[in-house]
């Protein structure tokens, strides 16, 4: 079974709610931007019910070149990573 596209997503929303493609294209894309403004502001965001975007920080480390195995160095970065909430993974297992 292959995943669903985003225009699937957009599809399966639209018929569900009573929207248009267009306005669940809307919402979607609005619920990204919120999504990075909670992100940056509180270092996290909540989606009742799904799970949370938490900002997370990965020390700098070294690491090797897969091609040439030299050493290199990885620098520090700030990412961002999932939780699944217990709801989702209670209903998924």
């Amino acid at each position: 079974m292959a995943r669903m596209t985003q225009t699937e997503i957009i599809g399966a929303l639209a018929d569900k709610t009573g929207m248009t493609k267009a306005q669940a294209k809307d919402f979607l894309n609005e619920m990204a931007e919120l999504a990075k403004r909670e992100v940056n502001r509180n270092d996290e965001f909540t989606i009742p019910g799904f799970g949370k975007l938490v900002k997370a920080h990965r020390k700098a480390r070294e690491g090797r070149n897969p091609a040439t195995g030299q050493p290199i160095k990885i620098p520090a970065k700030t990412t961002v990573k999932f939780r699944v909430g217990k709801a989702m993974k209670d209903a998924v297992a």
